[in-house]
């Protein structure tokens, strides 16, 4: 991610994006087109990712997103209104936007990392790293394999409590298999 990115980077991938993609709203397009138009707005436009922590963003989204269609932030409100967002781009393009793009982008075009921006207002605990990740699926592993076995205890005492031989037998043989298969994992 860049910290500066020019206006000839950003107008060169919005104009890609809106040549790769369709919009699930077309006041989307609209207002990148205006960007495209207007220097002093896109000087002042950054696109980031979780854009919804910013004082002033705007989220949108391709057809090809599970994501919203299109959000307006700024500063405590929210709106789905594009119009009233446009309203806001062309009345203050002094003011610092955040656009966050929603689009397939596995792995990330070029185009796109070259004006990715860090989003300075993300809060520092709100994005997990990979060992965060790693120790809460080792946490969650170690959970259900411990919930599997009491389950089988249980189940086991359930069949001593009804004479059930057999199952008593069955259940036994299936801990010892569950305990061994849980050994070699280790």
């Amino acid at each position: 991610m860049t910290a500066s990115v020019t206006i000839g980077e950003k107008k060169q991938f919005v104009r890609w994006f809106l040549q790769s993609y369709k919009m699930k709203r077309r006041e989307c397009i609209w207002i990148l087109n205006y960007m495209l138009s207007n220097e002093d707005l896109l000087e002042k436009t950054h696109f980031v990712e979780e854009a919804h922590y910013c004082p002033r963003a705007m989220v949108m989204s391709s057809t090809e997103s599970k994501e919203i269609p299109f959000r307006f932030y700024k500063g405590n409100l929210m709106t789905a209104d594009a119009e009233k967002s446009f309203h806001d781009l062309r009345l203050n393009p002094d003011e610092d936007l955040y656009v966050q793009l929603n689009f397939p982008s596995i792995p990330p075009p070029a185009l796109y990392l070259s004006v990715l921006e860090e989003n300075p207002y993300v809060p520092k605990n709100a994005t997990i790293n990979e060992q965060d990740r790693l120790i809460a699926e080792k946490i969650l592993e170690e959970s259900m394999s411990l919930f599997q076995e009491e389950t089988i205890y249980r189940q086991i005492d359930e069949a001593l409590d009804a004479n059930d031989r057999d199952r008593f037998f069955e259940l036994s043989a299936m801990l010892e298999t569950f305990k061994s298969l849980k050994k070699d994992g280790e």
